[in-house]
């Protein structure tokens, strides 16, 4: 048996690696266009910013040595240009110009993607990059080596924008974010996104939400960053992280489905609609087990899952088939960590999937032993059943364990009860007694059930303080530093001997710090007689974040002449 993959990196590299487990004696050939395969691309920002300071450190396998080890043939710099799926032949493109033919019995697609770098005027200029592999790595690496650069521009605030700030803002530079959208990491919602904004805010990052880039200019080293808005922003290098596309006009051209998604279409074996050749990765789409829409995902897990799966069915026939993925992400900004899983509030409202929503915040450990640090949580379910849809988790400590945890139970069906069930190690440098996803579930089946009738930051935000009394049980030195406007402030602990100072015949709209003493409180009323009682859902956290204006470095813009 013949084997060829063409993609020599994650899904591709695994696929090749479990094809010569399964099958000592086929021929295994793994073609990829670049110099390297087998490479760590998602360490490359951290290369660049000094974090891993050895370039070798990227690479996990030479194609000398994943050769050997596997007794394949590599063939780096070779880019297939062709297949005709019916001769099972493909064309290839030596790094000299020549070509010839190779045969295949079973062919494996893994191209990837391609970044997004949209026509716009002087975007080829010099200091202008998009980092998607190595040569992209080396060529920024070697621009900050020999140029000075005080000022970097991102342009696009998803995972690799943000991570390439930070190691910009490393690298000693003055970072400023560029971003279509109202925030941050599209994958999570806005309210999650608002305490990124805080802490970039915080780190000295401008931010520019809701700006699009017109074009940019050169003056002499200096690249003018142009908005449509009418502004620009100096920067001596700029990275565009706007996107990636997948690469698929190899398959179109063999006359492979293409998805709805704009991926290449593949069944539940991972096979395309051309007999024996298969596809994993970036380049494909695939049903999300949570809605069945095909959607594509860009992530390094489901493209090395996949290259098992595939592997496996192209030597033993099609008896594997995959699940599906998620989308199970997380990334490191400056000191926070961000983590997402599963379906947002704004996909669910996008797809017209009932839904509801909980916000919790909570230490990462005991609150007692030195060194817990805060923890956000936020889940969507469903309003009767309870079942989980998503979550996303922003805090310094121990978020990656949470959105594990949450992201098995969400692919599994669970539901926000189970969350209450789960038994974790606790001991008081990792977790507390009521962990915070316990915590999470408790407050959801609260939700649930009525016995905590929940509002949300957007409906506080339109609550209207002449028909509605907007209660703040917070202390009284807490409310010095801030309150929702309207408010009046009855700390908990007075709330029972000050029930006259309430209207009830009035809704009442409660807040506190967090949500916890919103609870009590909620219970106070409701137990004297109060029908219309509402809790904030995250407290006052949630909603000084949400509201606080996304603000810029005024004094980096000049106006365009």
């Amino acid at each position: 048996m013949k084997y060829l993959i063409i993609g020599g990196v994650a899904g591709g590299a695994t696929a090749a690696a479990r094809l010569r487990r399964n099958d000592e004696s086929a021929g295994i050939i793994l073609f990829e266009k670049g110099q390297y395969v087998s490479y760590a691309n998602c360490g490359l920002p951290y290369y660049i910013g000094g974090t891993i300071p050895e370039r070798d450190s990227l690479f996990l396998q030479t194609p000398e040595s994943f050769a050997e080890r596997f007794n394949i043939d590599v063939r780096v710099e070779n880019e297939v240009t062709a297949i005709d799926g019916h001769g099972k032949t493909v064309t290839v493109r030596r790094a000299d110009g020549s070509q010839y033919v190779e045969s295949y019995d079973k062919l494996l697609l893994s191209p990837g993607a391609t970044p997004v770098r949209p026509p716009l005027p002087g975007i080829d200029s010099e200091g202008i990059f998009t980092l998607r592999d190595v040569p992209d790595t080396d060529r920024i690496k070697n621009y900050l080596t020999h140029h000075r650069v005080r000022r970097a521009v991102v342009v696009g605030a998803g995972f690799i924008g943000l991570e390439m700030a930070e190691n910009l803002h490393e690298a000693g530079a003055k970072v400023s974010i560029v971003e279509m959208a109202n925030q941050v990491m599209a994958p999570i919602d806005y309210s999650m996104a608002t305490l990124v904004h805080q802490h970039l805010r915080r780190k000295g990052v401008s931010l520019h939400l809701e700006q699009s880039v017109e074009k940019f200019t050169k003056r002499g080293s200096v690249i003018d960053v142009h908005f449509k808005s009418g502004q620009t922003i100096e920067a001596d290098l700029v990275i565009l992280s706007i996107g990636v596309r997948p690469a698929t006009a190899l398959a179109q051209a063999a006359g492979l489905k293409i998805g709805e998604a704009g991926g290449i279409w593949v069944d539940d074996y991972l096979q395309t609609s051309v007999a024996d050749i298969y596809a994993v990765g970036d380049a494909i789409e695939f049903p999300h087990p949570l809605t069945g829409k095909p959607w594509l995902n860009y992530l390094a897990n489901p493209a090395n899952r996949q290259g098992r799966i595939v592997a496996d069915n192209m030597v033993w026939g099609n008896q594997t088939k995959y699940e599906g993925a998620i989308g199970t992400s997380i990334a490191k900004v400056f000191d926070l960590t961000v983590a997402s899983t599963g379906l947002a509030a704004k996909r669910l409202k996008q797809f017209g999937i009932p839904y509801r929503s909980s916000w919790t915040h909570s230490g990462s450990h005991a609150g007692y032993y030195p060194g817990a640090l805060p923890l956000s949580l936020k889940i969507t379910f469903d309003p009767e059943s309870g079942k989980l849809y998503g979550a996303q988790s922003v805090g310094y400590d121990g978020v990656d364990k949470r959105i594990d945890q949450l992201a098995l139970l969400i692919k599994n069906g669970g539901t926000v009860h189970d969350l209450t069930r789960l038994e974790h190690a606790y001991a008081p440098p990792f977790s507390s007694a009521k962990d915070p996803i316990a915590i999470a579930g408790y407050v959801a089946a609260n939700i649930i059930n009525g016995a905590m009738p929940a509002m949300t930051w957007r409906e506080m935000q339109e609550a209207d303080p002449a028909t509605a009394t907007i209660l703040d049980v917070r202390t009284a030195e807490e409310c010095i530093r801030g309150m929702i406007p309207g408010a009046i402030n009855i700390p908990i602990e007075e709330l029972r001997d000050r029930l006259a100072e309430i209207p009830a015949d009035k809704a009442v709209y409660i807040y506190c710090a967090v949500g916890l003493r919103g609870y009590l409180a909620t219970n106070i009323l409701r137990a004297n007689g109060y029908t219309q009682v509402r809790n904030l859902s995250g407290g006052y956290k949630t909603y000084s974040a949400a509201v606080a204006p996304a603000m810029s470095d005024a004094n980096l813009f000049t106006k365009c002449v």
